[in-house]
Formats: C-alpha cells, structure tokens, sequence
C-alpha cells in the first residue's frame, strides 16, 4: 500500500438539463445549488483540489462572485465524464493522479462518501472506483435506480437497469444500487473517452459498461450513506426538508 497520489474533484455544471434546465444554479436556502456542492466536496480532506467545470457564462460569473474555482468547456460534451476529461486536462493532471468526478446536482453529499471512494486508490493497480449502497427488493425493480452485482473481491460484475441478480428461486438476494459517483486514474479516464461508446453501453444506457466491456476492472466500495440527487425542481422540496431537519437537530 501507498501514499494516495494527487486527487483532483471535478464538478461538472452545464447548464441545460431535459428535466430540469439551468439546475446548477438553483437557490439552495440562498445559494446556487453548485456552492453546496463545492462546499460538502471541500470538506474531504482527501481531496487536493476541486474545481467547478461548466459551459455557461452565467454559473461561470455565479463561481467567481462566490470563489469558487471554475474552468469553462465545451457545451457540445456528450457526458459529464467527457466535460470532466476536459477540465482535467486543462489542470495538466498527471497520469497516475486520480480524478474525482463528483456530480453536480447533489447537495447533499457526505463528504466521507468522497474519501471512500478514493481510498482504494493508495493501491497502486486500482484504476476505476465507484460506491453502492444496498436497497430494496422493491426499489431494484425500479429503471431509475441503476443496480450493481460484485465479485468476492469488490469488483463490478454487471451494472444493469434490471432487477439483479434475478431471484429465481426464492433465495432473497440483497440488491445493491449503484451511486454515481466515480474516481478515475488520469491515464485511464483518457483511454475511456477513447474507446467509444460501446454495445453494452448502449443497450443499457451506462456508460460505466464501456469499462467492463473492455477489461477494465471497477472497484466497487460499499457505504451506508445516501444520495439525494436533484432531478427535477421537485426534487428541490426534498433537499429543502432535508437541510431544515438537519438545522432543527443541530439547535
């Protein structure tokens, strides 16, 4: 085992969203959900530097109003993972260094989900991390909810939209979904972008199978924490439960 390399958390912000445009800019208790974002990353002490990657002038402006160390990039990414790649590459990250690539629509992070992700990396043939928590029978039914099976070494063996592993004989499996969050070795995040989208990949509609379709083993850390992504505007009431519970608490 080894010191941890450099670890670089990158926070992809662009700004049109299907369901939910311009969400990186949405009024969190006063705040761009963005600042929550880059505030709960900031306190892993396992990350040396965080950078928010956006395509928008106006979350760009909202970064530096409130210092938030923000990149510009190309409005035509495809993926967050490819808008990341290109702030990483903008920071001349070195190959070996790990990059973080934290989603921005979660304002709520625990920052030790952060440090979880990125402690297999003090193992120098870790390439790829990524978290699970257990969930329901009934929630692994659910498309939505992308779900993970592991080998006995903690390395990703499918990830599907499915319900798996399916129950066929009554055995009551647990069920682990998958959090999206990842760690990546710079080396190994530019083969990625390389590679293509691949069969699986496209078929499913997780661009984490183009991994595992081509060899590339994805180290799978399960934790006990939850996430609370930000979708719709609905979500939004959520969050806001959430922070008042947490605030009454700490009265």
């Amino acid at each position: 085992m080894t010191d941890l390399p450099n670890v670089y958390g990158i926070i992809p912000a662009r700004y049109q969203s299907s369901r939910f445009p311009g969400k990186a800019l949405a009024d969190i208790q006063g705040k761009p959900m963005f600042w929550h974002v880059y505030q709960r990353a900031s306190q892993c002490p396992l990350l040396s530097h965080i950078v928010l990657a956006t395509d928008n002038d106006r979350i760009y402006s909202a970064a530096q109003a409130l210092s938030v160390p923000a990149l510009m990039t190309d409005p035509n990414h495809p993926s967050g993972t490819d808008r990341v790649l290109e702030a990483a590459g903008k920071l001349n990250i070195q190959a070996s260094d790990v990059v973080v690539n934290i989603q921005g629509d979660e304002p709520l992070l625990e920052p030790k989900m952060l440090s979880a992700l990125v402690e297999p990396f003090r193992e120098d043939h870790v390439q790829v991390t990524t978290l699970a928590n257990q969930i329901s029978a009934k929630a692994s039914l659910n498309p939505d909810r992308v779900k993970v099976v592991i080998d006995r070494n903690g390395h990703a063996l499918f990830f599907s939209r499915s319900s798996i592993p399916f129950d066929r004989h009554n055995a009551q499996p647990s069920y682990l979904g998958h959090i999206g969050l990842y760690g990546f070795r710079m080396k190994t995040l530019r083969y990625f972008q390389k590679l293509g989208p691949s069969r699986l990949e496209t078929i499913e509609s997780l661009e984490q199978l183009r991994l595992l379709e081509n060899g590339i083993p994805i180290h799978v850390v399960q934790t006990e924490h939850e996430c609370h992504g930000v979708d719709r505007p609905a979500d939004l009431d959520n969050v806001l439960n959430i922070l008042s519970k947490v605030e009454k608490h700490e009265m």
